[in-house]
């Protein structure tokens, strides 16, 4: 059996675009937790059919950002405690993994994209536009996690990072958890520029913990 290879350069399916942009809107709160996901309804809104959205809400779901209800319907997932520590825990354990790789990795092209992303954070930091503030700082952990070239890894992390970057919200509207992060991502950048990973992993580890925790005491409130 042959099978076609896939190009580098084609066009996501309908599938694809619906996923980002449900994942987007669960991400930005335009859909909040615990609000019912009506296949019919939100292919009517994203003006295809039903089925790729159904395929979509099976990714959310595999990424545990949308939950299926017996007899009830597909759900966006509750912010739960429990399961952000849970992930957490996992992401801070890949995210320090990551951080190392990349210090030992790390390309002169590579730096350059690296410090271009650590002024775009610099930036958004200072604007206070929290939107803009949750990519950027975003885009810094996927160079990161690009840098490793371990494709089993960065799909670990997309799927681990999904559920956590609903909790986004919650952590950026304070001005020292801003100033705090653009601290540790300053000093996580210069280790793995200076090609150190055991200080990449390990400050990577104890920011990506921080924050998870910072997270959970915000739900708590």
């Amino acid at each position: 059996m042959k099978l076609p290879p896939l190009l580098q350069d084609d066009p996501p399916t309908l599938a694809d675009r619906a996923y980002l942009s449900l994942r987007e809107a669960i991400v930005e709160g335009t859909l909040a937790p615990g609000m019912k996901l009506s296949e019919r309804g939100l292919a009517a809104m994203l003006g295809v059919s039903p089925q790729p959205v159904r395929e979509a809400l099976r990714r959310l779901e595999g990424e545990g950002m949308a939950e299926s209800r017996p007899r009830s319907g597909t759900y966006v997932a509750e912010l739960s405690i429990d399961r952000l520590l849970e992930m957490g825990r996992i992401r801070s354990a890949l995210e320090g993994v990551a951080a190392g790789i990349a210090a030992r990795r790390r390309t002169p092209i590579d730096i350059a994209a690296l410090r271009a992303r650590l002024i775009a954070v610099q930036s958004a930091s200072a604007s206070g536009d929290e939107r803009r503030l949750a990519a950027v700082n975003a885009s810094l952990h996927e160079t990161l996690h690009a840098i490793t070239g371990n494709a089993l890894l960065i799909r670990s992390l997309q799927a681990v990072n999904a559920y956590y970057h609903i909790s986004t919200r919650v952590i950026l509207t304070s001005k020292y958890e801003v100033s705090a992060s653009l601290a540790e991502h300053s000093a996580i950048v210069a280790a793995v520029i200076d090609g150190d990973p055991e200080t990449a992993e390990a400050l990577m580890r104890a920011h990506t913990g921080r924050s998870v925790d910072v997270a959970a005491i915000e739900l708590a409130r």
